[in-house]
C-alpha cells in the first residue's frame, strides 16, 4: 500500500502542482537504519517526505487523535503509521520506534511535534531515540507552498536533505536540539 500511495500521490501532485526536487539525497544513508527528522508547517511536508525518500518506506510517528476513525486507523496503519499520545507519552513512544530501527527501518519524526508556521523549540523524543537505538538523525526540510491553491501556481516545491547527525551522550539533549534547530535553519535558505 505504501508505494502504490507514494506513487499515486506523486502523479496527482505532479499533474497539479509541478515537478518535486530533492536534494542532497546522496546525503541519506543507504546501509542504517536512521530516523529522519523535518520541518512541520503543513501536511505536505509530511507527503512530499514520503515521496523524496521513496522507494525506502518511512514510519511515522503522529498524534493518536487520528487513528479514531476505524476506516482512517486502516489507511494510517497500512501506510507505516503508529500512534503517539502527545499530550501523555508512555512507554510505546520510545518502544515503537526502537523497535522498528532495531528492524532496519526508518523513523519519520516531525520534532516540532505539531504543524507551526514558527520556529517552535523541539520535542526531546527524535534526539532521545536517536541516542538510545545508536543511529543518526537526518534533518529534512520541505520548502513550497503549504496550501493547495498555492500549489496549483505550480510554486517550487523541494526537499533538502541535510548530513547526517550521529547523536553521542557528549551534549544534552538541549544542545542536541539546538543544532538540529540551526540545520533546519540553514537548510531552508
Amino acid at each position: 500500500m505504501y508505494t502504490f500511495a507514494a506513487k499515486t500521490v506523486q502523479g496527482f501532485l505532479r499533474i497539479v502542482g509541478g515537478k518535486l526536487t530533492v536534494h542532497q539525497k546522496e546525503a541519506v544513508p543507504t546501509d542504517t537504519p536512521f530516523i529522519v527528522v523535518c520541518t512541520h508547517k503543513s501536511w505536505y511536508d509530511v507527503v512530499c517526505l514520503g515521496i523524496a525518500l521513496h522507494p525506502v518506506p518511512i514510519h511515522f510517528m503522529a498524534k493518536k487523535e487520528l487513528f479514531r476513525l476505524s476506516m482512517i486507523n486502516k489507511l494510517l496503519t497500512s501506510l507505516h503509521v503508529f500512534p503517539v499520545d502527545r499530550e501523555n507519552p508512555g512507554p510505546s513512544a520510545i518502544k515503537i520506534p526502537l523497535q522498528l530501527l532495531k528492524k532496519q527501518k526508518v523513523v519519520g519524526i516531525f520534532p516540532s511535534g505539531t504543524r507551526s508556521a514558527e520556529d517552535d523549540s523541539l520535542k526531546q523524543g527524535a534526539v532521545r531515540i536517536a541516542s538510545r537505538a545508536g543511529v543518526p538523525i537526518v534533518p529534512a526540510v520541505y520548502v513550497g507552498p503549504h496550501r493547495f491553491r498555492d500549489l496549483l501556481k505550480r510554486k517550487r516545491r523541494a526537499v533538502i536533505f541535510g548530513e547526517p547527525i550521529p547523536v553521542s551522550k557528549d551534549k544534552s539533549v538541549e544542545e542536541w536540539n539546538e543544532i538540529l534547530s540551526q540545520t533546519f535553519r540553514t537548510l531552508e535558505q
